[in-house]
């Protein structure tokens, strides 16, 4: 049996010490904690008990029912279920044209741009240098430069210089995977960017179309009131009514008035932001408008697994990325304070004519290695190191925020739709009761029966009636708007470039150690 050969004579300890640095260096590893993808929070739901399908099924826009499908897939184009080609071609505008979403794809170009540089350092640096110079010796006191001893002349120099700094604790790949977790997030950021713009493109629309029922509700109340204003005056000319009964009817019908300035300027707000999310000024308004009516309201709803939930929602998969990313550079933070190994080598030559440059005699050559180790910084890369670990607690606190604000979400919207059926419900009943009532009351002061106060308190209640019931349908398009918002827009069905340009996604992991633990 061969004994192991020993090192070569000379080596001593230095030579094993950097035997092993080469050996660690051809195994590739890397200092720091090795990223592991959280898990989905076990058991999590969106309620204690299990949510019901929304029960509204009331005659005009809004009030059909709406049922909630368990683990129903959401189109990457989700606004479409509405049925409105007006607000599909203002969607399509504002994602050409929105300076936000321009914004978020810039910053995606350069985060790419980055983490490919960085990918940079996994090759050997090359450069190349020229020096022509013109000189002159003083020779009568120095020894002249040349083996010619001429004072004056004329000297070429050309070299090429390599260097290339060994991973050897993986700080250079840590640093690469940092970039490309950056680059990650910054591609989620846009996914973010661009659900939020289309959803609040579609909110805008619907709150829009609520207003024009709003203004059109109280004109015809407005009309109304005036004929009942018009007829009490006449009464009273003929004398069968007294003149407080006229004013009090002033008085309804100036109230009712008074609610349509503030109606209209929310409308023109409204259509102002409708116009800047589009990406235009307002000079430029879009020319689109909206009505409840020429809305359909979805009434198959989605209803994402929790487990998935973590996998759809563009904010938390940025979040894990920055998670990610903080945990690559407490490698980076630790490589920098073990030994560095750098290995550069130059050729060139130099000559006084060009033409002899690298003539024989006239080429130089090095070959050379630095090993070099900080053994004194005043306690700089310690607290480096100390910091870099606080920023990857601080990115995996921020995850679990973002991952409990997303349930939250899907929570508040489920509730707020199952809300909204009871709410139209009633708001329609109401209606329809406060529309009797009225009709009794004028009918009983054109008799005489009661005096005007009592229309004015039936007429009150109608026209909050009228408000309550627009609103009550507004609010289940809006919040189902809400729903698909926070279960992601669908982002992963989309077929666009900025969709295409997405990694699809990835099954979840067998358990694993908590977030952000260090081996």
């Amino acid at each position: 049996m061969r004994r192991p050969s020993s090192p070569p004579r000379g080596w001593g300890r230095g030579g094993v010490w950097l035997g092993a640095v080469l050996a660690a260096a051809l195994q590739g590893c890397a200092v720091g904690p090795d990223f592991v993808r959280p898990q989905a929070p076990e058991g999590a739901g969106y309620a204690r008990e299990p949510l019901a399908a929304t029960a509204a099924d009331v005659p005009g826009p809004g009030g059909a029912a709406q049922h909630l499908v368990a683990s129903m897939d959401i189109p990457g184009q989700w606004w479409t279920l509405f049925h409105s080609a007006a607000l599909d071609s203002l969607v399509a505008q504002s994602l050409a044209a929105n300076a936000d979403l321009q914004g978020a794809q810039a910053a995606l170009r350069a985060a790419d741009e980055n983490a490919a540089a960085q990918q940079g350092v996994y090759f050997p640096a090359l450069t190349a240098n020229f020096t022509p110079s013109r000189q002159r010796n003083a020779v009568g006191t120095i020894a002249p430069t040349l083996t010619s001893g001429a004072p004056v002349f004329n000297l070429y120099n050309a070299q090429v210089n390599v260097s290339y700094a060994l991973d050897v604790f993986g700080g250079n790949r840590r640093a690469v995977e940092s970039a490309r977790a950056e680059a990650e997030a910054q591609r989620f950021l846009l996914e973010a960017t661009y659900l939020t713009l289309t959803s609040n493109v579609v909110a805008a629309a619907i709150q829009e179309a609520s207003l024009r029922g709003q203004i059109a509700a109280t004109r015809e109340i407005i009309r109304i009131e005036r004929e009942q204003r018009d007829l009490l005056q006449r009464q009273f000319e003929l004398g069968d009514v007294a003149l407080g009964d006229v004013r009090a009817q002033e008085a309804i019908l100036g109230q009712a008035e008074a609610g349509l300035p503030a109606l209209e300027k929310q409308l023109a707000l409204q259509r102002n932001l409708l116009t800047a999310l589009a990406g235009r000024l307002p000079s430029e308004e879009v020319s689109q408008t909206f009505e409840l009516a020429d809305l359909e309201l979805p009434t198959e709803l989605p209803v994402s697994l929790p487990s998935r939930l973590v996998d759809q929602r563009p904010d938390i998969r940025a979040a894990q990325a920055q998670f990610h990313a903080a945990s690559a550079e407490v490698g980076v933070a630790i490589a920098n304070m073990l030994p560095q190994v750098t290995l550069s080598g130059l050729y060139g030559g130099t000559s006084t004519a060009l033409a002899q440059i690298f003539s024989p005699g006239n080429v130089f050559w090095a070959a050379s290695g630095t090993f070099s180790q900080t053994l004194f910084q005043g306690g700089t890369l310690l607290h480096r190191e100390r910091g870099a670990v606080a920023v990857m607690d601080q990115a995996a606190a921020q995850y679990r925020s973002t991952v409990i604000t997303a349930f939250q979400n899907v929570a508040d919207s489920l509730r707020a739709l199952d809300a909204d059926a009871l709410a139209l419900n009633a708001s329609v009943r109401a209606e329809t009761a406060s529309r009797e009532s009225l009709e009794i009351a004028r009918r009983r002061v054109q008799l005489g029966s009661v005096g005007t106060g009592f229309l004015l308190n039936a007429e009150q209640l109608y026209q909050q009636a009228v408000i309550n019931t627009l609103q009550a349908r507004a609010n289940r398009f809006a919040d189902t708007v809400a729903l698909f918002q926070s279960l992601g827009g669908g982002w992963w069905n989309r077929v666009d470039v900025a969709g295409e340009s997405l990694q699809p996604l990835q099954p979840l992991q067998a358990p694993q150690p908590p977030p952000g633990e260090r081996p």
